[in-house]
């Protein structure tokens, strides 16, 4: 006979008392956002008893990404459940050392600090799944495969899966969602037995305060961001966002652009840094962050170009000078002088280049023919208004 099998008990749900959240991916649904595909998950939210849900795109299954996900969800709905409920991502707890429990602790995970804060401030009690017991999160995890299908049919009947921008995806999404909130039998009970929101929404970023290196950049989450190089041994504020990066020095933004994901990455502004490497062209070959200085396929190719008939500091230099034009004009209008002497197969120096940026920037004045005033008007009109 064979030996009796684990049953798994379903559960009887209570209205208002417990919120469910959990990330997914979006993969296989093949989403591009201007043509480009984007890989992304979904952190949803939903409540077990009516099966409402909520949604929100996300880069990373981070703290950052479960503040946004869970206050954009309580906010659509509304009302504050008793419970939230994760599973035992590193976003929500981290690992403890065994014999160090505590009573916020389950099975050697704990909840981070951050979490904690969170689920205070909406007035949640926070718990968790156990450990490797995924069936105990089996409503979120159902919302999940019903959200894809969902999503799948809606695309399908769209036509297509490009979308203008991620706003715009997440809009789409947040539409699925409605349309199929709109017909749970149980919301009304449900809504009825939670509290009213009536908190401020947080911030949906992080504040960190850095010291801006000798290299002009800022270290965040294990990844390099340069700012403007006037600010090297300031300390300035970093605004950590889900999607993006903010650097504030006194109440001036700095710099703003996406935020880098991984450990050990780096986004460096050639704008921020090539005042110093005109001036000191030999570090330019060793440059930690040299890719970084090539805006785009074209300036790499007039690197090249350009490294034919100067080889080393001299060559660099040259293409140093390019770039330090780019920085002071436009980067689009010397990437067209650039493509220009490409594709004639002229020399590229940037005495050449600013001759084309100049030519294209010096606007042309029409030759205009003086009109001819007929001061006899102005006395007939006198005589009429008198």
């Amino acid at each position: 006979m064979a030996p009796d099998k684990a049953v798994t008990f379903a559960q009887r749900h209570r209205p208002g008392e417990a919120a469910q959240t959990d990330f997914t991916s979006t993969n296989e649904l093949a989403v591009t956002v201007a043509g480009a595909p984007y890989e992304h998950l979904l952190c949803n939210m939903t409540l077990p008893y009516s099966n409402w849900r909520w949604s929100t795109v996300c880069l990373s299954a981070s703290m950052a990404a479960i503040r946004r996900g869970v206050q954009r969800a309580l906010f659509q709905l509304g009302r504050i459940p008793e419970w939230h409920q994760t599973d035992n991502s590193t976003s929500a707890t981290h690992r403890i050392p065994a014999g160090k429990g505590s009573p916020s602790t389950t099975q050697n995970r704990t909840f981070n600090v951050e979490y904690v804060a969170l689920m205070k401030h909406f007035g949640m009690k926070p718990r968790t799944t156990e450990v490797g017991a995924k069936e105990q999160n089996g409503d979120i995890e159902s919302t999940n495969g019903a959200l894809k299908r969902s999503l799948e049919q809606a695309l399908l009947l769209r036509g297509h899966r490009d979308f203008e921008s991620v706003e715009a995806w997440q809009s789409f999404v947040d539409n699925v969602n409605r349309r199929a909130n709109k017909g749970r039998a149980r919301m009304a009970e449900e809504l009825a037995a939670m509290r009213e929101l009536n908190v401020e929404k947080l911030p949906e970023y992080v504040e960190l305060s850095v010291v801006v290196s000798d290299w002009s950049t800022v270290r965040v989450k294990h990844c390099a961001y340069s700012v403007p190089a006037r600010l090297i041994g300031a300390r300035v504020r970093v605004r950590l966002f889900e999607q993006q990066l903010e650097v504030w020095f006194g109440d001036e933004r700095q710099l703003s652009c996406e935020r880098l994901l991984g450990r050990n990455q780096h986004r460096v502004d050639y704008r921020h840094v090539i005042w110093s490497l005109v001036r000191k062209p030999g570090a330019f070959s060793r440059y930690v962050y040299r890719e970084d200085l090539f805006p785009s396929v074209t300036f790499r190719r007039a690197f090249d170009a350009v490294q034919t008939p100067h080889r080393g500091v001299k060559g660099d230099l040259e293409y140093l000078r390019i770039l330090h034009l780019a920085a002071t004009t436009m980067e689009s209008e010397v990437e067209t002088a650039l493509s220009m002497l490409l594709d004639d197969k002229a020399s590229i120096t940037a005495d050449a280049v600013k001759a084309l940026v100049m030519q294209k920037c010096t606007p042309t004045v029409p030759e205009m023919t003086p009109p001819t005033v007929d001061l006899q008007a102005y006395d007939r009109l006198l005589k009429v208004l008198a």
